[in-house]
């Protein structure tokens, strides 16, 4: 089983999707109870590990047990390269062309068609649609996924969800998932919320810390854990990094190395063209070293990662106080980020 080992730190007729890969996953646990809530039209909040195969194994069995109704169901993601990779794997888990009964809708990308009934969209389209709109007439459900990435557009989408469930479409189905995040405050807010934790995740992670600080750049501490990690492990190694000038000025010294000529490196950030993205995402039989910003760090699953290593760093938007404007700084990353991160490796 994989370690990750980071050095340093219409709407009745079934779907054609694999049953048996869904039964599977560790979520398969919890799917006839969270269909039946659903299909009363209650509002559900799940807790469940990364790997539990809550992307993949849910909204199958939503469309497959018409417990998401009769109109259309959204799935909310994060970040477009994580709407876009989730509606290619739901579609070929579903033996179904991305476009035809699933799709997706990201900022200036969009494939789905008036006999599609799962899209998979960025929260930006989610409140974008809501503003022409306001009462999601031809949806009857909506799935937030990955809320612990909370932020003002995911909360806003919560919030306008909850006024039309309780004021005008009380049969609108809600559901919330989180890998990492307390349910409980979510269903309070919802007030009749029903709660869910799954325990169950795909394969074990073997998490490993650096055993003293060093001072030195990010681009050779990645050098210096390497090579170890390609000897304990036998897939891809996915690197986390802060962002763009990290990968980089990484993947330069990795480049420079006698030992890279065995493997093929990869960049992954939120700029990179769609094209090159999905080439990530592709199954490769040549063992790749991955160097991502967060952008991996949930709902996205790149097959063939057995290790992760882990710079523990991240770069976010902060407000500077002296001249009222934004930066980017950089930050250590939480421990819900860090879980996120080495779960990446638990998965396939």
């Amino acid at each position: 089983m994989p370690d990750a080992i980071p050095p340093d730190s219409s709407a009745t007729q079934s779907l054609p999707a694999d049953a048996s890969s869904i039964d599977a996953l560790p979520i398969s646990e919890c799917l006839d109870e969270l269909t039946s809530v659903l299909a009363q039209a209650q509002p559900v909040v799940l807790q469940a590990p990364p790997g539990a195969g809550k992307t993949t194994g849910i909204p199958p069995a939503l469309l497959n047990s018409n417990a998401a109704g009769d109109g259309k169901t959204l799935l909310i993601q994060p970040r477009r390269i994580a709407a876009r990779a989730a509606a290619h794997r739901l579609a070929a888990a579903m033996a179904c062309r991305v476009g035809d009964t699933v799709g997706y809708h990201v900022r200036f990308d969009k494939r789905y068609g008036k006999d599609t009934r799962l899209i998979s969209m960025t929260t930006g389209m989610l409140l974008r649609r809501m503003q022409s709109d306001p009462f999601l007439e031809d949806i009857s459900c909506v799935v937030l996924d990955e809320f612990h990435e909370r932020s003002l557009e995911i909360d806003l989408a919560l919030g306008m969800l909850q006024r039309i469930r309780t004021s005008l479409r009380p049969e609108l189905r809600l559901l919330v998932m989180s890998a990492t995040l307390s349910p409980e405050p979510i269903a309070k807010f919802l007030g009749d919320a029903h709660t869910m934790i799954s325990k169950g995740r795909s394969f074990p992670v073997d998490v490993r810390y650096s055993k003293q600080i060093s001072q030195e750049s990010i681009e050779n501490k990645i050098v210096h854990a390497l090579p170890k990690m390609l000897e304990e492990t036998t897939g891809h190694v996915l690197i986390f990094l802060p962002g763009i000038g990290e990968i980089n000025r990484t993947q330069q010294a990795i480049s420079s190395c006698s030992w890279a000529e065995d493997f093929q490196i990869h960049r992954l950030y939120g700029d990179l063209p769609a094209k090159d993205q999905d080439d990530v995402l592709r199954t490769s039989k040549k063992r790749r070293v991955i160097l991502s910003t967060n952008v991996a760090e949930t709902s996205l699953t790149i097959p063939g990662v057995t290790g992760v290593i882990d710079s523990g760093l991240v770069r976010t938007m902060q407000v500077d106080s002296q001249i009222g404007l934004p930066k980017l700084q950089l930050e250590s990353i939480s421990q819900a980020s860090a879980e996120q991160r080495a779960g990446r490796a638990g998965r396939t």
